[in-house]
């Protein structure tokens, strides 16, 4: 894969307008100050020159381009923002400490299963299947209540990796909020401060196009959400 602008940015984000994980690729980025592109795909058609590059064919994708206009891809989320901490000048996302560096990471993992369960929730279509998937995602911020300390950020005033992780996360029932009361953070005053904080966060904010919440309004419409439902 070649590059024809010799001017452009060495870095180049594949990027769906809904996917939390290529949020979380672009607030690192932000938050370093590195300069680089977005090109958004439709995942419902994908392009040719995505499939040949992306094994698993999901986004983010981060094209790197090296020197004589050669371009790497990178697969993964969690790829990704490890190999721009490592490579990027800029404030370090990851703390210095092994030990509180390893349990960031588990923390991560924490945050992607809590998409999952977030996938399910949103899709739900039914009373049933809707209240499982809220039981499940309150538990899951309950344990985080539980190890929160500090404010603002999960770490205290270090913007961290695992701030990134959760803002994508959080983002969504921004627009929930709007639609229902979900009750998932009900009791959970500690990840209420922590979600508006983030939300305060100018990378966090950028990390969408402006009509985020009119797209995921949409992706409920088509999938027949439960959430819809309620409000109706």
């Amino acid at each position: 894969m070649t590059v024809d602008q010799p001017d452009a940015p060495a870095l180049t984000l594949v990027s769906h307008h809904l996917c939390p994980y290529v949020q979380r690729a672009a607030i690192v980025l932000a938050e370093k100050g590195v300069r680089f592109e977005r090109r958004y795909i439709d995942l419902a058609h994908k392009p040719d020159w995505f499939h040949a590059i992306s094994p698993l064919g999901k986004v983010p994708l981060l094209l790197v381009r090296r020197d004589g206009n050669d371009t790497a891809a990178l697969f993964e989320s969690a790829v990704i923002c490890e190999y721009l901490e490592e490579t990027q000048m800029g404030v370090r996302l990851h703390l210095s400490d092994p030990l509180e560096r390893a349990g960031h990471r588990g923390w991560i993992e924490f945050g992607s299963s809590i998409l999952a369960d977030l996938w399910g929730f949103e899709t739900a279509t039914d009373a049933n299947s809707y209240e499982a998937k809220r039981k499940m995602l309150a538990g899951k911020f309950g344990r985080i209540e539980n190890v929160l300390t500090a404010a603002p950020f999960f770490a205290g005033e270090h913007f961290s990796m695992v701030d990134a992780v959760y803002a994508p996360i959080f983002r969504y029932f921004d627009v929930f909020d709007t639609i229902a009361d979900t009750e998932v953070f009900a009791q959970t005053p500690k990840v209420r401060a922590w979600r508006a904080a983030l939300r305060r966060r100018p990378s966090v904010a950028n990390a969408v196009t402006a009509d985020y919440a009119d797209r995921l309004r949409a992706f409920l419409a088509e999938r027949d959400a439960h959430l819809l439902k309620i409000a109706a």
